[in-house]
């Protein structure tokens, strides 16, 4: 193998979680170590500090500092969501980031992110093919919507995960306190795949988790809906609801689309911003049975909260990033890291390398068969898919009883 002497840079994209920088950090600590990375660039605001020039030299952070970033919420970087057009549409963007990668001699181009940033690590890998420019190009697995093709499981998802399932275990002793019924609508994020809505089916498992859980993979049905739930609050005086905010009806609109005419607002990417949804179905609920109704919206909490971590996830998060590293140094290019399970009962998972052009924009969904037949909730073989993944307890250092994350000198780097 020839060896490939120059630069790396790193950059972070999309939806930030409690551990893409566990997986900075795995990226980071390696290439610092090897010999045929001359340099090691953080991008700012992902892809956009490419084309701006505008990167750190993680060279001058500390060691600790580093080291913290395995338990560090959010993305350290900065994260974005821009849209590289093909290059046969406009190679504007191509040409500026051959042209900055050629003067900065950067050889390595790792990407931490979900679909979308699959896709943009995979036009700017098969671009440097094109036009010859020996460039190393790796991506690294992030999101906690757990849906990138090919991996078992998503960094990301299962500390997401984690946190879903304990709050709504929590949720669920707060909703029985008092001696009137209420129903409560629980909505977690998820467009087009409900991987994060069913971990609160790990709370069901244990007892205390929703009466019905509704996730995109199914369309909705208002009426049935309407009926379930309140036969359930009728029988049991309590009824927890669980609902994607992605959930369609069978035509294709947004459940949270009901009772307004306002078109929804579009990101970057195209897709639309949703939210609402809990008290879309909360004032619908509580119009059709008269009862005390709450809706809660997880919101941003569910993919910030490192102080309910998954070690597990912690862990394989940084394995990815550094693995990313040593396999790119090893030779490999076009590549996406994913996770492979191994059979038996014990958990354990390897790592396996898919193409970018297989993972770039394809959704990976829950199989119809690990949802009931009634399409309102799960059963076991979710149970034992989703259960070892959130093993193991992270959380970050204490510091006058908060947590200690990260502080990064972020150097930019001239020439």
């Amino acid at each position: 193998m020839t060896v490939l002497k120059g630069a790396a840079i790193f950059g972070q994209s999309g939806g930030p979680t409690s551990v893409i920088n566990s997986s900075a950090a795995g990226v980071f600590q390696e290439a610092l170590k090897q010999e045929a990375i001359t340099a090691v660039y953080g991008a700012a605001h992902g892809i956009k500090g490419i084309l701006d020039e505008q990167f750190y030299d993680m060279s001058k952070e500390d060691s600790y500092e580093l080291d913290l970033l395995k338990t560090t919420p959010s993305s350290a970087l900065g994260s974005v969501r821009y849209k590289l057009k093909s290059a046969e549409e406009d190679e504007t963007d191509y040409k500026r980031i051959v042209e900055v990668f050629k003067k900065y001699n950067i050889r390595y181009f790792f990407y931490n992110g979900g679909n979308d940033s699959m896709d943009t690590c995979n036009k700017v890998s098969k671009y440097m093919q094109k036009v010859g420019y020996e460039c190393r190009v790796m991506g690294v697995p992030k999101t906690i919507d757990n849906d990138l093709f090919g991996t078992d499981h998503c960094p990301g998802y299962s500390s997401a995960a984690k946190y879903i399932a304990t709050s709504t275990m929590e949720v669920y002793h707060d909703a029985r306190v008092y001696n009137t019924g209420m129903i409560t609508i629980l909505e977690v994020m998820g467009r087009n795949a409900g991987w994060l809505t069913a971990s609160t089916a790990l709370a069901s498992y244990k007892g205390q988790g929703p009466d019905l859980i509704y996730m995109p993979e199914i369309d909705f049905d208002m009426d049935k809906f309407l009926e379930d739930c309140t036969a359930i609050y009728k029988k049991n005086g309590n009824c927890i609801v669980a609902v994607s905010e992605g959930i369609k009806d069978k035509n294709g609109k947004y459940i949270s689309e009901y009772g307004s005419d306002l078109a929804q607002q579009k990101d970057s990417f195209g897709h639309s911003q949703l939210g609402g949804l809990a008290a879309t179905l909360a004032a619908i609920v509580k119009e059709k049975t008269g009862a005390k109704v709450r809706g809660i919206e997880f919101s941003l909490l569910q993919r910030c909260a490192a102080h309910c971590g998954s070690a597990n996830d912690v862990n394989e998060s940084y394995l990815s990033g550094q693995m990313a590293v040593k396999y790119a140094v090893e030779g490999m290019t076009d590549k996406m890291v994913g996770f492979k399970r191994a059979e038996g009962s014990e958990y354990k998972c390897e790592i396996q390398l898919l193409n970018l052009t297989d993972v770039a924009n394809t959704e990976k969904k829950i199989p119809r068969e690990w949802i009931n037949e009634a399409g309102n909730g799960l059963n076991q073989h979710f149970i034992d898919y989703a259960l070892p993944l959130i093993q193991g307890e992270s959380t970050p250092p204490k510091e006058d009883g908060l947590p200690r994350f990260a502080k990064l000198k972020k150097v930019l780097v001239s020439k």
